[in-house]
């Protein structure tokens, strides 16, 4: 069995490669989706590889569950979209709108929080909320070569290693095929960037790993602080994003216009080397995603500790990289 999980990962990381080579030609021969010399075709390669590689996975195995059909269809329409977003961008409640649509079709597809002391209702409203901001958190988090990728490489093998744990196997099928597929563009994606995941990319893969993390059975009922985990191990782009919203309403910005306050972009004034704060913001969330999965298999006393190490870590970096000047 261990086989076959890792010749699903290393299907996924070669299929990935080789649409990045084609389309990487295809973009800059024709002029597509290339912007300042780069094209935007990493989401295209990446997602169409998990989808593919998804597939053939679970129909090899026998099956192909109801759940699974949901994933596929509302990726591949959140591709689209993004891809028409990349092309002409579109306004934020266009983008929100398609995200909607898409949460909705995965809902209807059995997708949900199973959160047993809140009830349906409150679970539904929890799935919209939590994929919602995931998905837009790693778009948030694409703005610096190598980071939403090396970001996504490191959340779906924290979800296989869960899922691997509770032999949960649809899970690990989808964590192993988002990690090879999103392997297979990051390499492409390393500074200096050969191609970009754009928003059709960044926008999926945080819409795909947010599905992967509510599809999870994290631990039996008496260890409910096995909750937060997918938080933690998701926590990076949670906390970016929520870094970045504090700095634009510390400044009486709104939250969805542009600017320069990223807190990848402080790092890089930090440390002026892209390879240097690449290493810095993966190494968190590493240490983010280490703490999720740590906190799926402790006691709840020990977890609540490990948690509130997370939530120390997080306001020391708030309180250090807010006094970093980027140019606005």
């Amino acid at each position: 069995m261990l086989i076959n999980y890792f010749l699903i990962a290393l299907s996924g990381l070669f299929f990935s490669t080789f649409l990045m080579f084609i389309l990487e030609r295809i973009a800059l021969k024709k002029n597509l989706l290339v912007f300042k010399g780069i094209p935007h075709i990493g989401g295209i390669a990446s997602v169409s590889s998990f989808v593919i590689i998804t597939l053939v996975s679970f129909l090899s195995f026998g099956k192909l569950p109801p759940a699974v059909i949901g994933v596929v269809i509302a990726s591949l329409v959140m591709l689209i979209f993004g891809v028409i977003d990349d092309w002409k961008e579109l306004s934020v409640p266009n983008k929100f709108f398609v995200q909607i649509i898409c949460v909705s079709l995965v809902v209807m597809f059995g997708i949900k929080t199973q959160i047993v002391y809140i009830g349906t209702i409150f679970n539904i409203i929890l799935t919209f909320i939590w994929i919602l901001g995931i998905t837009n958190a790693m778009n948030h988090l694409d703005v610096m070569d190598g980071l939403a990728g090396g970001t996504a490489v490191i959340v779906s093998l924290s979800f296989f290693l869960i899922s691997l744990l509770n032999s949960d196997q649809a899970s690990t099928i989808l964590s192993l095929a988002c990690l090879g597929s999103a392997l297979g563009f990051w390499l492409h994606n390393l500074p200096p960037a050969r191609a970009y995941l754009g928003n059709a990319g960044s926008h999926t893969l945080g819409f795909i790993l947010a599905l992967i993390a509510i599809m999870i059975s994290y631990a039996p009922l008496e260890r409910k602080v096995a909750l937060f985990s997918p938080i933690l191990i998701l926590g990076f782009p949670i906390f970016d994003s929520a870094f970045l919203i504090l700095m634009r309403v510390v400044k009486g910005r709104s939250i969805f216009k542009k600017s320069n306050d990223h807190l990848a972009l402080r790092f890089l004034k930090l440390h002026r080397s892209k390879k240097k704060s690449l290493l810095v913001m993966l190494s968190l969330a590493l240490s983010f995603s280490l703490c999720g999965v740590l906190v799926s298999r402790i006691s709840n006393n020990i977890g609540i500790l490990v948690i509130l190490m997370a939530i120390l870590l997080s306001i020391f970096i708030t309180k250090k990289m807010s006094r970093v000047m980027v140019d606005e």
